[in-house]
């Protein structure tokens, strides 16, 4: 009895993972849905995205009005202090206490038109020594409005609008093509994990059918009617059925724990892959995906923001050849006073207007060298980016005619399985009556094979294409919808 009790206790905890292990029979469709809300790809989609959302909403807050609040509402210093004293007529170390105040609002608003600034500021501040004479003294700048702008000819804030909403853009784009990119990726685990499926079921079968055979074949060995050479021929077969099982199950495993750690599952999750059996019946137009293509995709925006990052550097090149200067405008109201009550009184009006020029005299011809590499850094980007659409066209073009072709290759390798079973089958009966030879029965198992492996391969060629062309033109073609994504639920989710 005790025996038995130990027994069933080592089976509980020894057996417990085993039985605990979770068996999911999932499609193509659910393992990308899967991977797109919880794999570690789909995360670092999000988080670039956001990244980018708060880049852009930075942007669009430095041109909103900003109010600063400076304080230093306590500073006491009691220090020794060289001084001279003119009773004396020398220099002397006395010690010294005093206690300042000081108080700010500083308002701001970049001018997007002009490139400037215009401020408005209030303060006011207060000075106290202390010791056996208190003297107190308060200043204050009731108001005080001024304007600052560059007269360079380089306004950092009308091309900060040109670039930043395509940046925006492009960052959207670039989040709908990652999905993509990870429903290819999927894709790629998906059928890599069906392949090691179907190998180590062709490889279960064939050990099977070879033990079978092996068996009959030592019956009529026997009786003399399959020679020593055909018999080893049958042994030989069941020994490396054998191998070619153990292989297989070591790239199921293997497989299985990629897309598990792809997916975000637990280790000893079982994912049995789904077949797909229904495909869409789907003609892309290489012309219209070309146009989608040439709208949608990141790398067509990114083009246009490099082609406006290369014309922003030759402006400041030119802005930096010329005349250059500030003008600094300002006016306010302030006073002084050794009471508080004071100190609002009568205020004094305070003007000051600056204007700094820079004229470049003589630099050896650095500036104007500076100019003709920007203008020549252009011309080298531009020229580069024309051929960059010409190769992603051609791209586009042969990625959609090789799916087009890839709907008849599905037909086609599913009817040439579905005969070289059959094939088979016949063969074996044949050779199980006596009728036919193991080299053909050998020659019927390989072309078996090769063309459920066939078929396989041109299920994962078709549905990689099609997610290709959805990453390339962010289009469904099936749908006829552009994609698209419901970014501000991404930012609440965050």
């Amino acid at each position: 009895m005790k025996k038995y009790i130990l027994f069933t206790l080592i089976i509980f905890v020894f057996g417990y993972p085993v039985l605990a292990q979770e068996k999911k029979v999932m499609s193509l469709e659910e393992v990308i849905e899967m991977a797109s809300k919880q794999s570690l790809d789909a995360f670092i989609n999000t988080n670039m995205y956001l990244s980018s959302y708060w880049e852009f909403r930075y942007y669009k807050a430095d041109r909103l009005p900003s109010l600063t609040l400076d304080a230093t509402p306590f500073d006491y210093n009691r220090s020794v202090q060289k001084v001279y004293n003119f009773d004396e007529n020398r220099d002397e170390f006395v010690e010294r206490q005093s206690f300042d105040s000081d108080l700010s609002l500083l308002l701001n608003q970049n001018v997007g038109l002009t490139g400037g600034q215009i401020f408005a500021q209030s303060n006011l501040s207060m000075t106290q020594k202390l010791g056996g004479d208190k003297v107190s003294s308060f200043s204050s700048t009731p108001f005080m409005i001024g304007y600052s702008q560059n007269i360079n000819g380089y306004n950092e804030l009308k091309w900060q609008a040109k670039i930043e909403p395509i940046k925006f853009e492009k960052a959207k784009k670039q989040f709908i093509q990652d999905q993509e990119a990870l429903a290819i990726k999927a894709t790629r685990l998906f059928f890599d994990l069906l392949d090691a499926q179907i190998e180590v079921t062709i490889s279960e079968t064939n050990l099977a059918n070879a033990d079978t055979l092996y068996t009959i074949g030592k019956g009529r060995f026997q009786v003399g009617t399959v020679t020593q050479d055909e018999l080893l021929d049958l042994e030989l077969s069941f020994m490396n059925a054998q191998l070619a099982l153990t292989k297989a199950k070591l790239q199921l495993d293997r497989s299985e724990a990629q897309l598990n750690s792809f997916l975000g599952e637990d280790k000893n999750t079982k994912i049995e892959c789904r077949i797909p059996a229904d495909l869409p019946e789907l003609q892309v137009d290489a012309m219209k995906a070309v146009d989608k293509a040439m709208t949608n995709n990141p790398d067509i925006i990114d083009q246009q923001q490099r082609l406006l990052g290369e014309d922003e550097k030759v402006k400041i090149a030119q802005s930096e050849n010329g005349i250059s200067g500030d003008v600094f405008a300002l006016y306010g109201l302030n006073q002084n006073s050794e009471e508080f009550e004071g100190v609002y009184s009568d205020p004094l009006d305070q003007q000051r207007l600056q204007v700094g020029v820079n004229i470049p005299i003589l630099d050896w011809g650095r500036r104007k060298g500076q100019l003709s590499m920007a203008k020549s850094n252009r011309e080298a980007v531009r020229l580069s980016i024309n051929q960059e659409k010409i190769d992603f066209e051609q791209d586009v073009i042969m990625n959609v005619m090789e799916f087009n072709l890839q709907g008849v290759q599905v037909q086609n390798s599913a009817k040439a399985d579905t005969i070289a079973q059959m094939k088979y089958d016949v063969t074996q009966q044949r050779f199980l009556i006596g009728k036919q030879d193991i080299t053909r029965l050998n020659i019927a198992r390989t072309d078996r094979e090769q063309a459920r492996r066939a078929y396989i391969n041109s299920l994962r060629s078709y549905w990689n294409y099609y997610y290709t062309i959805r990453s390339l033109t962010l289009f469904d073609f099936e749908q006829n919808i552009t994609l698209s994504e419901d970014f501000d639920q991404i930012v609440e989710n965050y």
